[in-house]
């Protein structure tokens, strides 16, 4: 007897509810969904995040971006979509700040700005623009200027009542100055090169090669300001003639046509590709016995199980950067900037590559998670743990800069390592003795692996989402 087209359909829903209600025993595949077997089209189609159904319990980094979600405030069933405007491209920028890690708790200051939201002043041949306090109200101990420059464009002679740190970004760039005992030093850098010029000491930069130069400069005031930068034309612009025909001993007409008002950034003329035909000529003309560059990807790495780290300040290999330490990291894909923080300074770091996330623990049962990407930068406050997770599928490349003297950092992992383990087990693992014994044994070896890579063993990965492996 052939039955009714619609009664096969009406068993067909109930057969299949009954099928999604058995459980399937010893599966790998078999999860729960509030408390219920995970319905049949989930088991080979997880749901994607962001959407009401999806569950993570272990708040899993997510590529919105390379995966090209939009993130929505879903999570682990709570949550609801958007009505009102909404930004997309932000969104995907930020997916943590959209849908924080259930970790994340309390009402910590915002720790990221991107360059792209700063003010660009656009020159004669270049440009600047700035993170200050003022963009930035966490960046209190540093500010950072990113500065573009042409060939043979010059960011005219000056100083600071700041110390300025610069990193070379791309392309190639002279600079100049002379130091407390009047010696001249000049050197030509390339990218990954650097230079400090201590507050006070006049210098100036020039870009080279057919695209000139791109760098960053970090002060070591987060009150600075590109703006109130000691420049050469503005002083002399607003000096009387008498005074400069006396300091220079000729005749006032000379200074008819000094600029008006400050320069800045400007064309200038093609400088010589040697340094000593640009050296000054004189009788009194001495060379500077103060190195004030560096090479700092020239430096060997440390190699990490995740990347490579090298770090730069006075105290090492670089004396004259008194008031600026750094370290310049690489992430590799999966690989993690482990659990740490810095008990000398804050951090202020550039991302320069890649896609990464940061969660900044505050004490007082405050966390907050911050997604960056090239261009941006963040700041965490010394003392405050944080990690750096590469959540993307190219490295993380990125600078950390303080305001000090030494680079330091205490390493969570060596911390552990290094107490006695009946305290460690008494601590985190009181009542689980098998989970605490298998911690124990991990951390044994407490050397610090400051950019460090899961093991691929299947029993030690990460977890993963709930939704893995089914």
């Amino acid at each position: 007897m052939r039955l009714p087209a619609t009664t096969i359909l009406v068993l067909a829903a109930i057969l299949g509810d009954l099928a999604v209600a058995v459980p399937i025993q010893d599966s790998p595949r078999q999860r729960l969904l509030d408390g219920k077997p995970l319905p049949a089209k989930y088991r080979k189609n997880p749901p994607p995040p962001y959407t009401p159904e999806h569950r993570d319990p272990y708040d899993s980094a997510v590529d919105a971006i390379g995966e090209k979600l939009d993130p929505l405030p879903y999570r682990n069933g709570d949550g609801a979509s958007v009505l009102g405007p909404w930004n997309r491209e932000r969104a995907r920028q930020n997916p943590d700040i959209v849908r924080p890690p259930s970790t994340d708790h309390g009402d910590m200051l915002n720790l990221r700005w991107s360059f792209a939201d700063s003010h660009i002043r656009i020159e004669e041949g270049g440009w600047t623009r700035q993170t200050t306090v003022r963009e930035l109200p966490a960046s209190v101990e540093l500010a950072g200027v990113n500065m573009r420059l042409d060939e043979g464009v010059i960011r005219e002679l000056h100083w600071h009542k700041e110390a300025e740190w610069g990193y070379v970004l791309a392309g190639h760039v002279r600079v100049t100055a002379i130091d407390y005992e009047g010696g001249t030093f000049m050197d030509d850098l390339a990218k990954g090169d650097l230079w400090y010029f201590p507050p006070g000491v006049p210098h100036s930069l020039q870009g080279l090669g057919a695209n000139g130069t791109e760098f960053l400069l970090i002060f070591d005031s987060g009150d600075f300001s590109e703006e109130s930068t000691f420049l050469l034309t503005d002083w002399l612009a607003h000096t009387p003639r008498s005074v400069l025909s006396k300091n220079f001993h000729l005749p006032p007409e000379i200074f008819a046509h000094v600029p008006a008002a400050e320069r800045y950034i400007f064309q200038g003329s093609r400088p010589s590709d040697s340094l000593r035909d640009e050296f000054p000529a004189g009788r009194h003309v001495k060379k500077s016995r103060q190195q004030f560059t560096h090479r700092l990807l020239a430096q060997p790495p440390k190699n990490t199980t995740g990347g490579r780290v090298r770090v730069v300040d006075s105290a090492t290999n670089f004396p004259v950067s008194k008031t600026v330490a750094a370290a310049h990291v690489v992430i590799e894909p999966g690989a993690l900037r482990e659990m740490h923080w810095h008990p000398n300074a804050d951090e202020w770091s550039l991302f320069l590559r890649g896609r990464a996330r940061v969660t900044v623990f505050g004490a007082e049962g405050s966390a907050r998670t911050f997604d960056y990407q090239p261009g941006d930068v963040g700041i965490v406050p010394k003392n405050m743990g944080h990690f750096v997770e590469n959540v993307g599928d190219e490295e993380v490349e990125m600078l950390e800069i303080f305001r000090a003297s030494e680079f330091r950092d205490f390493s969570l992992f060596q911390w552990l390592g290094e107490t006695p383990r009946r305290m460690v087990a008494d601590t985190l693992f009181q009542g689980d003795k098998e989970a605490g014994e298998r911690f124990l044994k991990e951390i044994k070896d407490a050397k610090k692996d400051e950019v460090t890579m899961p093991p691929a063993d299947d029993d030690d990965k990460d977890p993963g989402s709930m939704w893995d492996d089914l």
